[in-house]
């Protein structure tokens, strides 16, 4: 029997938003259209986000545990996890740093989709995994990461797209911002 592939990250939403034809005649649909494609991706882009969150934090414990092991260190992966939690070994962000207005659909199945990652790893038990599987699982959620960050970069050019066409209707006059606040104060 062959392991099953994980699905992309974001699935088919994502898959959409991706297709170099999703923004195609954009310049020529209504505003609220426009905006509703800003608020697709910026879900997307969201959920994407939390998702990666979820798996750094994974990928990070069991590189930690790891170094544990290579290093002899005594202390258990308990006693690490404030370590590991805080980021200290770990560069600057990579974000873009954007304001997020909306929370993650699915916080479950975004779960399910990094443990899919490590089929067989039992990630609620990292220490007591013998090191060929702490190994394989390192190395399939460094890829899934990789693959993950890739495709939350193409849901963010989406959004700068769309932003842009949203700025460049307001510059050139072509939508009110009157309007937009009129429009929100409905809506929110």
């Amino acid at each position: 029997m062959t392991a099953l592939t994980p699905a992309a990250a974001g699935g088919a939403g994502v898959d959409e938003l991706l297709d170099p034809s999703f923004l195609d005649g954009v310049q020529d649909v209504p505003m609220a259209e426009v905006r509703a494609l800003r608020h697709r991706a910026e879900q997307e882009e969201v959920n994407l986000s939390y998702t990666r969150r979820l798996l750094q934090g994974r990928l990070d414990i069991v590189r930690r545990e790891l170094q544990r092991r290579a290093e002899h260190d005594g202390r258990s992966l308990v006693d690490l996890l404030p370590e590991i939690l805080s980021e200290k070994g770990r560069g600057p962000a990579h974000g873009l740093g954007r304001h997020q207005t909306v929370q993650p659909t699915s916080p479950e199945q975004f779960e399910t989709w990094v443990n899919s990652l490590a089929p067989g790893a039992d990630l609620t038990d990292v220490p007591s995994m013998p090191d060929d599987l702490l190994e394989q699982t390192a190395r399939s959620l460094a890829a899934g990461e990789r693959t993950l960050s890739e495709r939350r970069r193409g849901v963010q050019s989406v959004m700068d797209a769309v932003a842009g066409e949203l700025a460049r209707r307001y510059r050139e006059g072509l939508a009110d911002v009157a309007q937009l606040l009129a429009d929100e104060s409905r809506h929110g």
